[in-house]
């Protein structure tokens, strides 16, 4: 049995939830309610004690870290294949997935100022304070510190979003060999990279992500819009995903 503890706007949330339905595998859903820290639950922490979403549970093992999880599924579930079946292929494939990794936290400067950001900045310093004790990750006790009290600033959001349109632009040569990322078959890297490109084209840079900018992106993120597995994961806009 598969369950799944996730939430409906989380970027690692998304890639799992699309490699699942890539593969056809039923799971039960348990949604994590991050504005009010569920995955800081003494509960979840059982868990997964580093706090964080998504977590897989399968046969009672949990399991955690999107890209590892999304290599478990292919691995147990090896039909359709999500991974190139040559080494040099797979080795590509995770180069994208730790490429995307780090730049998560480019994304978090303009997820996080939506509702968590709304949320933090009416504690008081004691309930801040009292929350960050909670959270095990000192790199996410340091994002939620600046939601809360020091908002990241405009020209830190054109940082990150330069950092994001770099993205679009590796992708870019990468299609030129090949129609996915890691070969001619889609595979995880591919899924790896989706959240990405969704926040730029609906909100970070959506001048980017059309055929005048960067044609083979285009091209890529229509392919994978048409997919049924698309749909089935309800990668829909974050803002609306946050109700």
């Amino acid at each position: 049995m598969l369950v799944l503890h996730h939430a409906w706007p989380s970027s690692a949330s998304r890639r799992v939830r699309l490699c699942l339905e890539e593969k056809g595998l039923a799971y039960e859903s348990h949604a994590v309610d991050l504005a009010k820290l569920e995955h800081h639950s003494p509960e979840y922490l059982k868990i997964n004690p580093n706090g964080v979403i998504p977590t897989l549970v399968h046969d009672g093992r949990a399991l955690y870290e999107s890209g590892t999880i999304c290599e478990y599924l292919d691995e147990v579930f090896p039909e359709p294949p999500l991974r190139p079946a040559d080494a040099w292929g797979r080795a590509t494939m995770r180069n994208w997935i730790r490429y995307a990794d780090e730049r998560i936290g480019n994304l978090i400067i303009f997820n996080w100022r939506h509702d968590l950001q709304k949320v933090a900045e009416k504690w008081s310093d004691e309930e801040l304070a009292e929350r960050l004790k909670k959270i095990p990750s000192k790199e996410r006790r340091e994002a939620w510190l600046r939601v809360a009290r020091r908002p990241y600033t405009e020209e830190e959001r054109a940082e990150a979003r330069a950092k994001l349109v770099q993205m679009l632009g590796r992708m870019e040569e990468a299609l030129k060999a090949a129609a996915w990322l890691a070969g001619e078959r889609y595979s995880i890297a591919d899924i790896a990279l989706v959240p990405f490109v969704k926040r730029i084209d609906e909100e970070i840079a959506p001048d980017e992500t059309g055929a005048g900018r960067h044609p083979r992106v285009a091209q890529w993120w229509a392919a994978i819009q048409a997919r049924p597995a698309f749909a089935r994961a309800r990668i829909g806009p974050f803002v609306e995903t946050l109700s």
